[in-house]
This record gives structure tokens, sequence and C-alpha cells, in this order.
């Protein structure tokens, strides 16, 4: 069915790679979206294309599960390219400005802010606030467990949500060019944002 109405747009293809991947189409996805990728409600929408594809079952869960773990994946890159480096590393990443911003919130409540980072869609700084915590030496240990448990949760509602709602969405979709400028920009914003991170790390190095 998203086939009918992405049929014209190459667009289709880059999702439908990852469509085809199942579960590990969304393990990768999460990790490149928590990591260098841009790509706001790239995991949510892959998620909700695939259950609308699948029988019913508690086979959905896997699907939950495998999104939880491309996150946690994810932020231990993130976790793993500040760390060492600390506020000086930092900089290569997120602007100093954002960086005063959520230091003084993350020396205050570091596991709140950090869990709470998990539940919200785009454009609220995830990856920001996952390289900040590091920076500030926040407990590796502890934000993976607190971002593997608020993904869990958001892609559980994302997912219920599909489960009765998904198909009548994708209906919908199928008679508007909405979804398919959606992608075009998510992509472009794709881009854009892994050749940011590139050229970060290459005048890191």
């Amino acid at each position: 069915m998203l086939k009918n109405f992405l049929l014209t747009s190459w667009a289709y293809g880059i999702f439908q790679f990852f469509r085809r991947l199942g579960p590990f189409g969304l393990l990768i996805l999460g990790l490149l979206d928590s990591s260098f990728l841009i790509l706001p409600f790239g995991n949510d929408l892959l998620l909700v294309a695939l259950l609308t594809s699948i029988r019913p079952g508690p086979i959905w869960i896997l699907y939950v599960v495998m999104s939880a773990l491309g996150s946690v994946l994810g932020t231990l890159i993130d976790d793993m390219l500040t760390r060492k480096t600390g506020e000086k590393g930092l900089r290569k990443f997120v602007s100093p400005k954002q960086i005063r911003k959520l230091k003084s919130k993350i020396e205050k409540h570091a596991g709140r802010v950090v869990f709470v980072t998990t539940l919200l869609p785009p454009p609220f700084p995830f990856t920001a606030v996952i390289m900040t915590a590091a920076a500030l030496q926040y407990s590796r240990r502890k934000m993976l467990l607190l971002v593997l448990g608020g993904r869990l949760i958001r892609f559980t509602l994302v997912a219920l949500l599909a489960l009765y709602f998904g198909k009548k969405l994708l209906v919908y979709a199928r008679h508007s060019n909405a979804f398919e400028y959606l992608m075009y920009a998510m992509l472009a914003i794709a881009v854009v944002g892994a050749g940011w991170t590139i050229m970060k790390l290459i005048k890191k190095s």
C-alpha cells in the first residue's frame, strides 16, 4: 500500500531499503538517527509502515525492541565521541549557546533531562543532550538504560497507534502528496545533517 502513493518518488527507494530489512532496518535506522544521521520521525514512520504490513500478534514487540536498541547503539556512539574529549570536543558538534543551555539543566537534573529527551519528538535536540551529558561525565550505564527505557515507551506508543490507526493513515496518504513531500523534506534534512556531522569529524581529526 505504501508503494502505491510513493511509486513515482525516489524517496520510496530509500525508505523501502530499510523496510525490506524488517526489524533489522529499524535497528540500523535507529542507530543512524541517534548518531550521524538527522532524520526526523524516520524510525517512527518506518515502524508504522512495517506494523501495518504484518499479521496481528505479539511480533510487534520485536519491532519495538529493535527500534529502541538502535537508539541505544546510536547513543553509545555519541557517548564515545564526546566523553573523552569533554566540553572541548563537544563544541565540534554542538553550538556554544546550546551547550550553555543544556549544561545548566544537565548539571542539575541529568537523569530527568536524558529520559524526557528520549520521549520527545524533533526538533528537541536528542543528540545534543546525549553528547552534552557524556561530555559532563554523566554515567554511561545510567544514560544507556534511560535511553532504552524511554525509547521503549515511545516506540510502544507509536506501535499501538500504528496497529489501530496505521492502515487508515496509509489509505489517506495514498490520495495525497503530503507524505511524498514529507519524505523529500526528511531526506534533505538527513543529507545536510549527515554532511555537517562528517565535516565536523574531519575537522576534529
